[in-house]
């Protein structure tokens, strides 16, 4: 079974201009890729949103990318 990517914007400084849309697709996915899970940690917990967020950023792309066709394949919805 495939898996499905979502690529949901977010807001760079006021957490009010994040689309009841991209909050649903958060709180629906199976797991969340953040650049630095530092600053998104912050915005999943103003929406409640409690999921596994993983990292992948230019120092582990290769890795990383690896890792996420990984998940992809495994069925899971990944935002």
């Amino acid at each position: 079974m495939d898996g499905k990517l979502f690529l949901v914007p977010t807001p760079i400084g006021n957490l009010e201009d994040m689309t009841f849309r991209a909050i649903r697709i958060l709180k629906e996915c199976d797991l969340i890729l953040a650049e630095d899970t530092r600053t998104s940690a912050p915005m999943l917990k103003h929406f409640g949103i409690d999921k596994k967020v993983f990292s992948h950023h230019q120092h582990n792309e290769h890795k990383a990318t690896s890792e996420i066709i990984k998940f992809l394949n495994e069925g899971q919805k990944i935002a």
